[in-house]
């Protein structure tokens, strides 16, 4: 088995470009023995805000040939490259809440759900003294407001008061904003989430001023927009010809790829040990 300095000789030297008059830094790091391109956009000021119409923080996308494959080395790749970007963000946070958005009973937003399935959870066994040297992880997939009538924000909120946790990873399906992002990226952000904004379906933020404890979004895009299928098909000129001469109704719909069973099942696999990683993670000197 190879350790991690034996994966970090294997990436090529990083390649830095940064902008002091945008107030942003980008970061590529590429893995070529297994296909793993990283990409860190870091927006350091309000310049910055303005030019990328994001706040200030740190945005990580993991790109891979197929997230979806049947691979079993490489997603055991993709889950410790998850791992790394995780545990630095992270630092030396103890105590860790996951909570799975989304809908379980539909497949291509089911993917926090069944990412919790798989966690290895530590709370009650650290509690109850049976586990040491470890991380507390403890988990929840809250559903969607019209199977509880609660804004999951709130939900959270109420749990973050209660148990205390350092931090809060929140994974959730994404819109995809071109088809080769599909099933293809993991991405990550220290700046929270707006749960359903990218199917037009608003809900309240869930970010450190709303639930009171950092917030790590962790997304895959899993359905894409009619408009962007268009954006990657034709020029701008026949997508506005396009756009006026279909229907709205149609306009606004998301699909999603037909395979999306079986790329839930190993995605959230992957997502999950990549957090299943972090468990085990202990700082010098411990």
């Amino acid at each position: 088995m190879q350790n991690r300095t034996d994966l970090a000789l294997e990436l090529k030297e990083d390649m830095e470009e940064t902008s002091a008059f945008s107030g942003v830094s980008v970061k590529t790091r590429i893995d070529a023995s297994h296909h793993i391109k990283e990409t860190r956009i870091t927006i350091k000021n309000k310049k910055g805000e303005r030019a990328f119409g994001k706040p200030m923080g740190q945005y990580i996308t993991i790109e891979t040939k197929d997230l979806a494959s049947n691979d079993g080395d490489f997603h055991r790749e993709m889950s410790h490259a998850l791992c790394q970007n995780l545990q630095e963000m992270i630092g030396k946070d103890e105590k860790i809440l996951v909570a799975g958005l989304g809908n379980a009973a539909v497949t291509a937003d089911s993917l926090g759900p069944k990412v919790v399935s798989n966690l290895f959870i530590t709370r009650h066994l650290k509690k109850e003294g049976l586990i040491k040297n470890t991380r507390q992880l403890s988990a929840i997939a809250p559903g969607v407001m019209a199977q509880t009538g609660i804004e999951t924000s709130e939900i959270l909120e109420a749990l973050v008061g209660k148990i205390k946790p350092d931090i809060l990873i929140v994974v959730d399906a994404l819109a995809a904003r071109s088809a080769q992002r599909l099933n293809r990226t993991i991405q990550l952000s220290d700046t929270g989430i707006a749960p359903g904004s990218g199917v037009g379906n608003h809900r309240n933020e869930i970010t450190k001023h709303t639930v009171g404890v950092p917030v790590l979004a962790l997304g895959v895009p899993t359905v894409i927009s009619v408009p962007s299928i268009l954006h990657d098909l034709v020029s701008e000129k026949e997508r506005e010809r396009a756009m006026h001469q279909t229907d709205e109704e149609f306009l606004s719909m998301h699909v999603t790829p037909k395979n999306i069973d079986e790329s839930m099942k190993r995605i959230s696999y992957t997502i999950s040990e990549g957090i299943n990683q972090l468990l085990h993670i202990r700082q010098k000197g411990e």
